[in-house]
């Protein structure tokens, strides 16, 4: 078995025994009770997943925290097995604060001013924010850049670039990803407002910005796939299980829907996402 797909499989074991717990009437806890295709399709896909569901209730801030330690989880050894393709050192955390990481460092200095002056606050909003998961580059030594020949040494070149630690001790920001596991209200549009404030407000490169989420109905992914400039793409933690699951529902205009978003490249699976931090 390929180590991504092991790895995967493992991911959804987790995520079934520590995220999604069995409602009344056998019912997942993804699902909208109140509508059908989402108690359909949600149920399928549990039983196209095949493991064993929590038989007790999981709050949905508990679920929502489990959900994304599990995800870094499977990011940070997914990713370790991709050293050839994406060399360097990297870290992998949750709710850090952007304003840690070297394109967002001046925001620390606004947000002082923020504080002191609360009216302007209060006109500009909050431009710190802590995404659901981080992954951050260390910066390189000269020794680690001069490994295959001699690069940089004396000279006065190269000397504001962040990925040099000679210039820079701070973290670089390579991702933000925000963990939906399922969108149900505008709340869950504030990815949308995550990711713009990562590309407006940085100096230096834009981070991937993505989203992970486990919702079942493809009309509610939608309202955070379709669109471009603020988030790079929509990842489901089960993508080729919904897609099976959506089939067996029969119903058309969903399958269209969540065809549409696959082909138009605005929605993937977990195990895309890997590779994808790797560009």
């Amino acid at each position: 078995m390929a180590k991504i797909d092991e790895l995967r499989r493992k991911y959804h074991k987790r995520v079934c025994a520590e995220v999604i717990f069995e409602k009344p009437g056998a019912i997942p806890s993804m699902a909208d009770v109140d509508n059908k295709l989402s108690r359909r399709v949600s149920q399928n896909l549990v039983k196209l997943l095949g493991y064993p569901i929590s038989k007790n209730d999981i709050s949905g801030q508990t679920a929502g925290e489990r959900l994304e330690k599990i995800t870094k989880d499977f990011l940070e050894m997914a990713f370790s097995y991709l050293q050839h393709i994406r060399p360097g050192k990297w870290g992998f955390s949750v709710h850090d604060s952007i304003s840690d990481f070297e394109q967002y460092r001046h925001l620390n200095e606004l947000a002082k001013l923020l504080e002191e002056n609360k009216s302007i606050k209060t006109a500009l909003g909050d431009y710190v924010i802590s995404p659901d998961i981080v992954i951050a580059r260390y910066p390189l030594s000269d020794k680690e850049i001069n490994k295959k020949i001699p690069l940089v040494g004396g000279e006065e070149f190269s000397r504001y670039s962040p990925l040099r630690a000679s210039n820079n001790q701070i973290l670089l920001l390579h991702a933000s990803i925000s963990c939906k596991w399922t969108i149900r209200s505008d709340r869950s549009q504030n990815a949308r407002t995550e990711g713009l404030n990562l590309i407006r407000n940085r100096k230096g490169h834009t981070p991937h910005i993505g989203v992970v989420t486990g919702e079942p109905v493809p009309s509610r992914i939608a309202s955070l796939a379709l669109g471009t400039g603020d988030i790079d793409c929509v990842y489901h933690f089960a993508l080729h299980e919904l897609v099976q699951a959506m089939h067996e529902t029969g119903d058309e205009t969903a399958i269209e829907t969540l065809e549409m978003m696959i082909a138009g490249r605005r929605l993937r699976d977990i195990s895309d996402l890997v590779f994808d931090l790797a560009i």
